[in-house]
């Protein structure tokens, strides 16, 4: 409290002086003074209290000065007590709007300098508001207590108190800002601090030129050059010091009768002109060097943002260019934007030797099986005619790769241009490496069978044996051994069947293509109904829905539906016709999603998701027979062609699952496939 009220006595005695050096430059047999520096002092005054606790005593304090001035330099009572009113509305007025148009502005509000040449112009706006407020009811009172009004008087209060306050305020925000944020005194190099000597010099020698000479010859305006000077090179706060300066010599000498103004016979005219020089120099002044500074201030965001972009280019370049995997981005027209050492280094070396792309021939790139590649089957041509490639295996063999390499390869078009990204990879080692796994699963598999093929010949045998004996306790004993070896040997041959589907489903190479869903799917419904014919069993109910074209494996896809219709015949409750439902749906621009539902037993709460995990049984105890690799063969069939697939409860009862693939490239002619389904 006891700082507030210092503060307010200081601006009060601020105050009272600027007043009392207004009243002293009324013009002789008017009532109009030159200049009135209160103004300015009143609205800093009440920007700079906006944040103190004690509001009430700065409107009394200016009440005192404002009638105790007046009334000291030979105004009226009434004529002061309208004028305090007229400089308190003059305030409320620039601080409401000052506030409204620019609230981050320290003295506003907000924290941030006078540093923008938009702050200037808004302030401008503020201070033009307020003093048309304060310039309504002054002259107004005027008028009142004399019966005389005169528009030029009106005209004379509006400029002075809006050149006061634009001037006063802008070296209160800028000087103040820097006091409050402490003042740091930098180094000024010895060739600057003669400029700004020399600037000094040259302003007061051409005032006393245009102002003290009598010459007769109207050089105020032009002397506004030395204005431009110190805002196009010297510092923002030195320059509104500067305009302020400049302002007063004008106002004094002017007031001393020396100058081009004062010889202007009109009072009201003269300090019209008057306050218009002063304003002028003040919103030149402020104006240059409020934009050099936002120019230099942006040069410089410029200047950093460029040294991060070449340095993130840098950093991005010697990422791309460390990469073992190859990079390269190709125009529309067919030539190279960029590619890195391993993109060159994965086709053997072998360039065009100009900036455009050379056809497969020149590289030596061929398909997988050796036949070669057709120009339109290029990855960067494909992916520029709309396609979205996707790890497709090329064959690269030529003088640098005599032996042949294996190279997956993807493009995808980029987004607002008009060029693809092209991605390279080697895998060799990896087809190799499935090959070998293949083939020694393949060798696995043949040596684990034939055991077992022994077994159930000589358990035929066997039981054609027990068959012949007659009956007894002993031949009952023998033939329920005889089921139990059978049905191990049975279980072993499905375990033996499933894990080589599984090491294929997870290995093998993917040749996709666009696939004709409703055929293989009619194909897929069509052989479980002979099988369930041939088992004299209930022929299962197949209902088709819409299914559209994927791009897909043929061989997997076919082994990914058989096996969830399998699973949704065989685990159908006892009595119960099995009903399958298939159908499809774009779900987004590249995807389909296939869903099979049926009317089976369902699966246990909380099993869902672990009915996919190797070897998981949801019924493991209800007597259906199975070795828990058969979801999980079909989420990794899905998951190789880039899907998803998920197991949820049929509202109707059974099992509902869902899963996703790429949509067909391009249309499928389909054929018509005869089966006992429902469409």
């Amino acid at each position: 409290m006891t700082g507030s009220l210092a503060r307010t006595a200081a601006w009060s005695l601020l105050c009272l002086l600027a007043t009392f050096a207004g009243r002293l430059t009324i013009m002789d047999g008017t009532s109009l003074s030159l200049v009135w520096p209160a103004a300015g002092v009143t609205v800093l005054w009440f920007s700079m209290q906006r944040r103190a606790r004690l509001r009430w005593a700065d409107p009394v304090m200016l009440a005192v000065i404002t009638v105790a001035a007046n009334v000291a330099t030979g105004a009226p009572l009434v004529l002061a007590l309208w004028f305090f009113v007229a400089n308190l509305v003059q305030v409320a007025v620039f601080l409401r709007v000052h506030a409204r148009l620019s609230p981050r502005l320290w003295g506003a509000g907000g924290d941030e300098p006078l540093a923008r040449s938009s702050d200037l112009w808004r302030m401008l706006v503020a201070t033009g508001a307020g003093a048309l407020a304060g310039a309504t009811i002054g002259p107004t009172a005027v008028w009142l207590v004399s019966g005389h009004f005169s528009w030029m008087d009106a005209a004379v209060w509006l400029t002075r108190n809006t050149v006061s306050i634009l001037l006063i305020l802008a070296v209160g925000l800028r000087v103040g800002h820097h006091w409050r944020n402490g003042i740091r005194l930098r180094r000024v190099a010895p060739v600057r601090l003669a400029e700004y000597l020399a600037l000094v010099v040259c302003s007061i020698s051409a005032y006393v030129v245009g102002f003290a000479l009598n010459h007769g010859l109207p050089l105020a305006f032009p002397l506004l050059a030395v204005t431009v000077w110190a805002a196009l090179r010297l510092h923002t706060t030195f320059v509104v010091l500067h305009d302020l300066c400049l302002g007063t010599l004008a106002v004094l000498f002017t007031l001393h009768g020396d100058g081009p103004f004062a010889t202007i016979a009109s009072h009201q005219t003269r300090a019209l002109v008057a306050q218009a020089f002063v304003g002028m120099v003040a919103i030149v002044g402020l104006s240059i060097a409020l934009g050099r500074d936002e120019r230099a201030e942006l040069l410089d965001r410029l200047t950093e943002t460029g040294r991060a972009a070449a340095a993130q280019a840098g950093l991005l370049t010697t990422i791309v260019d460390s990469m073992s995997d190859g990079l390269a981005v190709i125009r529309a027209d067919g030539s190279w934007v960029m590619r890195n050492p391993a993109a060159v280094a994965l086709l053997g070396g072998v360039t065009s030797g100009t900036a455009a792309i050379a056809d497969p021939d020149h590289y030596g790139l061929f398909l997988p099986d050796g036949t070669r590649l057709p120009q339109e089957e290029m990855a960067h041509t494909r992916a520029l005619a709309g396609e979205d490639v996707r790890n497709v295996e090329l064959l690269v063999r030529n003088s640098g790769v005599p032996d042949g390499r294996i190279v997956s390869v993807s493009a995808r078009r980029l987004h607002g241009d008009d060029g693809v990204v092209v991605v390279f990879h080697d895998v060799t080692a990896e087809r190799r490496q499935r090959d070998e796994l293949a083939s020694f699963a393949g060798v696995v598999a043949h040596d684990l069978l034939n055991p077992l093929t022994t077994i159930d010949g000589w358990a035929e045998n066997l039981d054609d044996t027990l068959r012949g004996m007659s009956e007894s306790a002993e031949r009952h004993d023998a033939t329920d051994s005889l089921s139990r070896i059978v049905r191990a040997s049975g279980r072993m041959r499905h375990l033996i069947n499933d894990l080589l589907a599984y090491t294929t489903t997870r290995s093998a190479v993917i040749a996709p293509v666009d696939v004709p869903l409703r055929d293989l799917v009619a194909d897929v419904t069509m052989a479980r109904a002979d099988l369930a014919a041939a088992g004299a069993a209930a022929a299962p109910q197949f209902v088709l829905g819409r299914l559209h074209d994927v791009h897909a494996d043929p061989v997997l896809l076919r082994q990914l539906v058989d096996n969830l219709v399998g699973n949704a015949v065989k685990y159908t409750a006892p009595g119960v016709v099995p009903r399958i439902e298939i159908g499809s749906e774009r779900v987004e621009a590249e995807l389909v999603r296939v869903e099979i539902a049926d009317n089976g037993i369902g699966i246990p709460a909380g099993q869902h998701e672990a009915i996919f995990n190797n070897f998981h049984r949801a019924h493991r105890s209800a007597g259906y027979a199975g070795t828990g690799l058969g979801l999980a063969i079909c989420k990794r069939i899905v998951e190789r062609h880039g899907g998803q697939i998920v197991a949820v409860d049929n509202p109707g009862g059974g099992t509902r699952f869902a899963f996703t693939l790429p949509k067909a490239t391009r249309s499928v002619v389909h054929h018509a496939a005869k089966a006992n389904v429902r469409s």
